[in-house]
């Protein structure tokens, strides 16, 4: 491909680019307005609940609203605060006393290594599982798979978490149940188990993805003509049946695991780790709500650039995406 047509390719690539990024800012920017929005909309005077249990004087009130800015019209404290997000200036927790920022950069390391081992495993054996029940289908083994899947699908997180944390740690001790651990072989242990409990659902729900797709591709004519003609078997799974069948399995993985943040909330408070979920479920208690704010955005975020990510990087995985989006 050379000349006009090169140079239209690249443009049409360019474009699709630069309408991501647009979307991604205005998602981004309305998401921050209606965070902000958030600490509003609940009954109440704010400052009260920040000395909420004390008796505070007219006067203590006063000074606490001017302190937060509270007494400021309400769309200038909101580009205040934007401004100081846009420079990674969270404000301050009142009830941690320390920079928001600060607070979640140390409870982000435990959250990224649960999240990106639990997505390890959902990717790994969902999709291991989802191939086999699909290149078996109706035997005994996909029938087993399909059980599996369907009380996976199906159990909580906190079950999954109290029963692995009751046998495999309290009762045969193999690992520990409590803490993020001290190293990297210590913190591996450690959030092993996690891990586990927060990826049996969303393992479950790739396996059923894949299967189903790689179902749709073994229909496919050209499936069928590859191994009339004497193709290996294998050679036709792995190059016409699996690849293609990757399309909506990465869109849904990556779904999924864009928004495994807010599902750590459950699993960190079950085995006493200090991460960004564990650290939600307790600022929202104590309606610590400039944390509150920072971790919703930041949940958001994660989920807008993933889901962008992966709709630029489709089309190289499955490249019949660009022919139709070109198409249309």
């Amino acid at each position: 491909m050379t000349g006009p047509a090169a140079l239209t390719a690249v443009l049409g690539r360019t474009g699709r680019v630069l309408r991501r990024l647009a979307a991604m800012a205005t998602t981004l920017l309305v998401t921050s307005f209606l965070v902000f929005s958030s600490l509003y909309l609940a009954p109440g005077d704010p400052a009260a609940f920040l000395v909420r249990g004390r008796s505070p004087s007219p006067e203590q009130l006063a000074g606490i609203r001017h302190q937060y800015g509270f007494d400021q019209p309400f769309l200038l404290r909101y580009w205040n605060w934007l401004e100081g997000v846009l420079q990674g200036d969270f404000g301050r927790s009142h009830l941690f006393q320390q920079d928001v920022g600060a607070l979640l950069w140390s409870r982000l390391p435990s959250s990224l290594l649960l999240v990106s081992t639990a997505a390890l495993l959902i990717g790994s054996v969902g999709v291991a599982a989802g191939a086999l029940g699909a290149l078996r289908r109706g035997s005994r083994t996909d029938r087993t798979l399909m059980l599996l899947v369907t009380v996976g699908a199906a159990a909580p997180a906190f079950v999954v978490a109290l029963l692995l944390r009751s046998v495999l740690g309290v009762r045969l001790g193999w690992f520990p149940v409590i803490g993020n651990g001290s190293g990297v072989l210590d913190r591996l242990h450690h959030v092993l188990l996690p891990a586990v409990a927060l990826s049996v659902t969303f393992t479950a729900l790739v396996t059923r993805v894949t299967r189903s797709a790689m179902l749709d591709e073994l229909r496919r004519e050209h499936v069928e003509v590859a191994l009339s003609r004497g193709v290996p078997r294998a050679t036709v799974i792995r190059r016409h049946v699996l690849r293609n069948a990757l399309g909506p399995v990465v869109t849904v993985s990556a779904l999924l695991v864009s928004g495994m943040l807010v599902g750590t909330a459950i699993v960190e408070t079950a085995f006493g780790m200090s991460g960004i979920g564990s650290l939600l479920v307790q600022c929202v208690d104590q309606l610590d709500f400039q944390v509150v704010q920072a971790i919703v955005l930041l949940v958001v975020a994660a989920f807008v650039v993933v889901n962008a990510l992966v709709d630029l990087l489709l089309p190289l995985i499955d490249p019949r995406t660009a022919a139709a989006g070109g198409a249309r």
